[in-house]
């Protein structure tokens, strides 16, 4: 017995996964996301596949990472493991070395105003 896949309006899918909805319809006509099934309206379906390439595409947009340089990587078969392909391995490393670059700067940034608060001190040394 075949049981029907849950699917999510636009709406929907712009609520769960914080992206606008300009920016799913966006996504869709430069080909980021895969071709979306539409309903006998033609309004889009959204399976929560879709949603999972909205989260990574979300990720990884805040790494930097352009949206044509996405492209490549979205369209990777999803249920095969990363170091399956060398170029996206070295990409995820890279990427992974500037987020933690990026995380040890803002600690700095968090530690300088922790002790200019914690210490009622100026911001500048006098």
């Amino acid at each position: 017995m075949k049981t029907v896949e849950e699917t999510y309006s636009i709406q929907e899918a712009s609520s769960k996964t914080g992206l606008t909805e300009d920016a799913i319809r966006h996504y869709e006509k430069i080909g980021l996301l895969p071709p979306i099934r539409r309903k006998a309206n033609g309004h889009r379906a959204f399976a929560a596949a879709d949603l999972e390439v909205m989260e990574l595409i979300t990720c990884l947009k805040k790494t930097g990472m352009t949206l044509e340089e996405m492209k490549s990587y979205v369209h990777f078969p999803f249920k095969d493991a990363i170091g399956s392909n060398a170029e996206m391995l070295a990409t995820f490393q890279q990427y992974r070395q500037k987020i933690t670059a990026q995380i040890a700067d803002l600690q700095r940034i968090l530690q300088f105003i922790d002790d200019k608060l914690d210490n009622r001190q100026s911001l500048l040394k006098q």
